[in-house]
C-alpha cells in the first residue's frame, strides 16, 4: 500500500455527484484505498443501482435524496454523517453540469441559472455544510472540481465559464480563510471528460 492510501485508510469522505463519471470513479478509488464513502445523489435509486455492493455495508453509506441546492438538505446529511462515523475528513465536490454553444445575448437566463445552480451554488452549499464541522475537528479536507474553461472565456461558454470561475475564486477564498484551522481547500480542473 502506497502512502497515499495509507492516508485514506480509515478516513471518512463524503462525494457529492457519486453517480456520475467522475463522482463513480473518485468513490471507487477512495474505496479501494479502504476509506469510507458518504456517497451523495439525488436519488436513493440510482445508488443502489451503481453500488449495489454497499447497500448494507457498515462502512458506507448511499446518501439519497439529497438536494444540493438545499442547505437544510445538506446540513441533514452531515448531521447523520457525523452520527454514524463520528466525524468528515474530506469532501471531494464532483457534481457539475454543462451547457453552451450560443453567445452571451442568445443564451437563455434559464442555461446562466441552471449552471451557476449546479456548479456553483452546490459547491458552496456542501462547503457551508461541512466546515463548522471541520473547525471542530480541527482538520479536514476540500477539494472542488472547476474546469479549465473556468480560466478563460470562449465563444459559446460564457455561462459555462463563469460558473467554473466562480468556483475557483470560491475555492481560493475559502483555502485564504482555513488554512490557519488546518482544513486544507483545493481544486482540480479537467479538461473536457467524455462521457454520455
Amino acid at each position: 500500500m502506497n502512502s497515499s492510501a495509507k492516508q485514506l485508510a480509515g478516513s471518512v469522505v463524503i462525494i457529492t455527484g457519486s453517480v456520475g463519471n467522475l463522482g463513480s470513479a473518485t468513490a471507487h478509488t477512495l474505496q479501494e484505498a479502504g476509506a469510507k464513502t458518504i456517497l451523495v445523489d439525488r436519488s436513493q435509486d440510482r445508488l443502489r443501482e451503481n453500488f449495489p455492493d454497499l447497500v448494507d455495508s457498515p462502512d458506507h453509506r448511499l446518501a439519497g435524496g439529497i438536494d444540493l441546492t438545499n442547505a437544510d438538505s445538506l446540513a441533514k446529511m452531515v448531521q447523520s454523517t457525523c452520527e454514524r462515523f463520528g466525524r468528515i475528513d474530506a469532501v471531494v465536490n464532483t457534481v457539475g453540469g454543462w451547457r453552451g454553444g450560443k453567445p452571451v445575448h442568445e443564451t437563455d437566463l434559464a442555461d446562466w441559472d441552471f449552471l451557476f445552480g449546479v456548479n456553483l451554488r452546490t459547491t458552496l452549499l456542501c462547503c457551508r455544510a461541512v466546515i463548522p464541522q471541520m473547525l471542530r475537528q480541527g482538520r479536514g479536507k476540500i477539494v472542488n472540481v472547476s474546469s479549465r474553461d473556468g480560466l478563460s472565456g470562449g465563444a459559446g461558454y460564457s455561462a459555462y465559464s463563469a460558473s467554473k470561475s466562480a468556483v475557483l475564486r470560491l475555492t481560493e477564498s475559502m483555502a485564504a480563510e482555513l488554512k490557519s484551522s488546518n482544513i486544507n481547500v483545493n481544486f482540480i480542473m479537467p479538461s473536457t471528460i467524455d462521457t454520455p
